[in-house]
């Protein structure tokens, strides 16, 4: 793709990942999962900040739909995204294998749906846009819970989020990938402010965190260091 606006996307039955898809290395996947052990098991979205980058959530009928952001795009192509592989996820599986599938073993199935879609919405923003609005305009929508990750992870530490472009990543090895000790030296010590992406609400407020190198807090990441 060559960007970093749309950076990972899986879809999992519960806590189980039946699909998954990247162009990046990093830390990223392991924090995706964490968020999703933490998650209500009711139909709704969510969307969690961490580092200038939002992970996105749409639980529908016990299954869960993600993708990583930069928030940078805002909230509505990443909502727009999951809607897309949502629809495409149930009329491909719906009463079908995923109900049982372990997991990754949809990978070389729908990982291929997953990049589709997330070159589509990368590349047709405007559209995007425009029918996620109408789609609004005509059904009732559910408000976006959305967090600060360290809160929903119940840590005291700050967690740095790093993510590296691999031009030459194998999707489904990409879980045993450890992240670049380059790009994270040029973390250390950061300081960074996050925002929710609705400006328009008055409810809404900076939250201003520090980061500390994710090596250091080996115990939530495990194998990935």
């Amino acid at each position: 793709m060559g960007q970093k606006s749309l950076i990972y996307a899986f879809v999992s039955r519960g806590t189980v990942v039946l699909a998954e898809y990247t162009e990046f290395s990093g830390n990223f996947n392991s924090i995706a999962f964490q968020c999703l052990q933490k998650l209500p098991a009711s139909n709704n979205k969510f969307t969690y900040n961490c580092d200038a980058h939002t992970f996105n959530y749409l639980v529908d009928n016990g299954f869960t739909y993600c993708v990583v952001a930069d928030e940078s795009i805002g909230r509505q192509l990443p909502m727009a995204f999951l809607e897309r592989i949502k629809d495409d996820f149930v009329s491909k599986y719906s009463g079908g294998k995923a109900a049982t599938a372990p997991a990754n073993s949809l990978n070389k199935e729908f990982g291929s749906k997953l990049k589709e879609h997330m070159q589509y919405c990368v590349d047709h923003p405007e559209e995007i846009s425009k029918l996620a609005k109408v789609k609004a305009q005509v059904s009732e929508v559910k408000g976006v819970m959305m967090e600060n990750i360290e809160k929903v992870l119940d840590r005291g530490d700050k967690i740095e989020l790093l993510v590296d472009k691999t031009e030459n990543l194998h999707n489904q090895d990409f879980w045993n990938q450890n992240p670049s000790k380059d790009v994270a030296a040029k973390h250390e010590d950061k300081a960074d402010c996050i925002r929710n992406f609705d400006s328009t609400d008055p409810h809404n407020s900076p939250i201003c965190v520090s980061w500390i190198q994710l090596w250091k807090i080996s115990t939530i990441l495990g194998g990935l260091l």
